[in-house]
């Protein structure tokens, strides 16, 4: 059957043959659906009557090329784990091309685990069903809390086998970005001292993602100016919710300001700083508390590429680089602060901050539940909800509590306001990382209603929805997940 030209564009297909691979998905034996999310299609202005078909799960299984079309595999190089990596580049996904959503922005669609490319270094180029159902839950549950990220268009299980410590099932990925360019991308171009390359890159991202700074004198500065604040208010809101990426290498980071690979990621549940999860993270470079100053590590990087188009004067350009890095930490610390004020209840002052500051101490000292000890501020504060006070017992709890209503009774905003502030800021469910496992070892084993049922319970992730009650619970101890792995 002749496959119908799919409605996708080849923007970044456009651009010269050093940014990429021109090379085809791998097909696998027995494509079938595991998920297909509707709703983003619809968004994206995606035919749902043709995706659906066989045509478009050959396509999405990377059996078939949407005519018109060219996928390619993107180089990029990177720092990974502080270690520099000239090559890197996608070695186990595809762009299939872009799409124009309904508001105007355009939209790649990416395979992943859709076979090897020239960037495999060896590799199979294949996922694992785990982790593939892993990106898909976790990402789309950050959409809705609220924090930029790529989503999840579909899930797709090929029939086959894929050898990592042992022999699992395999699927792809179909996911949605607003671009897949990274800090990476740009670093590949700087190694081999391509500057044209650097300045038809940055030209893309503007066009893609910063169009205002077309026409700007100085447009690849502010776009450098840009890229970090977007950069800062991101890491703020993973911060805010517990999110540890896990792998924040220089290839991970997406110059659009959104989250990007979701491998070995991970929400905190009782918290402390020093919190790591990643299996391949033996030093905690990337523990909770460093995500901030690896983010700007990651942007010096980036600055450092940017310096061939700041200005023609070597010392000039490094003076606009220092002066744009120098602004990330107030921009994190701006929208972190108020961020955490928010989520008890506050408006963002010096002594609100203070405030704020030491209920997370007390919730290092007593060990307690992250999110659910923010959101147990929101019951404590309502008439209509009773709370358990246990949660609130031990030493300091009687202090904070008595300056957190003074702080309240120095604000304007009604209870309403107040409650409205914290429920929207402080979610009842997140992405606990037992429950994913469990998932992932269902579905394994055949049984992906878990997988479904999540999806469902994550669309609404401020709501308290009392039937999942039982979602919002810490691990027990035999629960506890100590280790996340990356998947390749």
């Amino acid at each position: 059957m002749d496959i119908p030209t799919a409605p996708l564009g080849q923007s970044f297909a456009a651009l010269p043959d050093r940014f990429y691979a021109p090379v085809a998905p791998t097909p696998v034996d027995a494509p079938a659906w595991i998920g297909f999310n509707s709703e983003l299609a619809k968004i994206l202005g995606l035919d749902n009557d043709f995706w659906r078909t066989d045509e478009g799960l050959a396509i999405l299984a990377g059996n078939k090329v949407a005519s018109g079309t060219q996928p390619v595999a993107m180089a990029y190089a990177g720092h990974q784990f502080g270690n520099w990596v000239p090559q890197l580049g996608d070695g186990r996904a595809h762009i299939l091309g872009d799409v124009t959503a309904k508001n105007g922005q355009v939209y790649d669609l990416q395979l992943k685990g859709s076979g090897p490319t020239p960037f495999s270094r060896n590799g199979d180029g294949r996922a694992a069903l785990g982790p593939v159902l892993r990106e898909y839950v976790v990402s789309e549950a950050m959409h809705q809390l609220g924090v930029p990220t790529t989503r999840a268009l579909a899930a797709i299980s090929t029939g086959e086998r894929v050898q990592r410590e042992t022999g699992l099932p395999g699927a792809v990925l179909t996911r949605v970005g607003s671009s897949f360019v990274r800090v990476g991308t740009f670093q590949y171009f700087m190694a081999r001292g391509l500057y044209d390359e650097i300045r038809q890159l940055a030209d893309f991202v503007i066009e893609r993602h910063y169009p205002e700074l077309a026409e700007v004198d100085h447009k690849y500065t502010k776009l450098l100016e840009a890229i970090i604040e977007r950069q800062a208010k991101l890491i703020a809101k993973w911060q805010l919710i517990g999110f540890i990426h896990g792998v924040m290498n220089t290839d991970n980071m997406a110059v659009s300001g959104e989250t990007i690979d979701y491998g070995p990621c991970a929400f905190m549940d009782h918290y402390h700083p020093e919190t790591v999860f990643s299996s391949i993270d033996e030093f905690g470079r990337y523990a909770y508390q460093n995500q901030p100053r690896i983010a700007r590590w990651n942007l010096g990087v980036l600055a450092q590429c940017f310096l061939p188009i700041l200005h023609e004067n070597e010392d000039a350009a490094v003076q606009l680089a220092q002066d744009a890095i120098n602004e990330f930490a107030p921009l994190y610390d701006t929208a972190f602060q108020q961020g955490l004020c928010a989520k008890i209840g506050l408006t963002f002052t010096k002594d609100n901050v203070a405030v704020a500051f030491e209920f997370l101490d007390l919730l290092k000292e007593h060990n307690l539940d992250f999110t659910n000890l923010f959101r147990a501020l929101v019951a404590l504060d309502s008439a209509e909800i009773e709370v358990n006070a246990q949660q609130f017992e031990g030493a300091g709890w009687r202090d904070w509590l008595g300056k957190w209503a003074a702080a309240h009774d120095n604000e304007d905003a009604s209870l309403a306001d107040r409650h409205e502030m914290m429920r929207t800021a402080n979610p009842r469910f997140i992405p606990r990382n037992h429950l994913m496992e469990r998932m992932i070892e269902e579905a394994t084993n055949g049984d992906l209603s878990l997988f479904h049922q999540l999806n469902d319970i994550y669309k609404r992730p401020f709501d308290d929805q009392p039937e999942y009650e039982s979602f919002t619970a810490p691990p027990t101890t035999e629960e506890r997940v100590l280790r996340t792995f990356c998947g390749t």
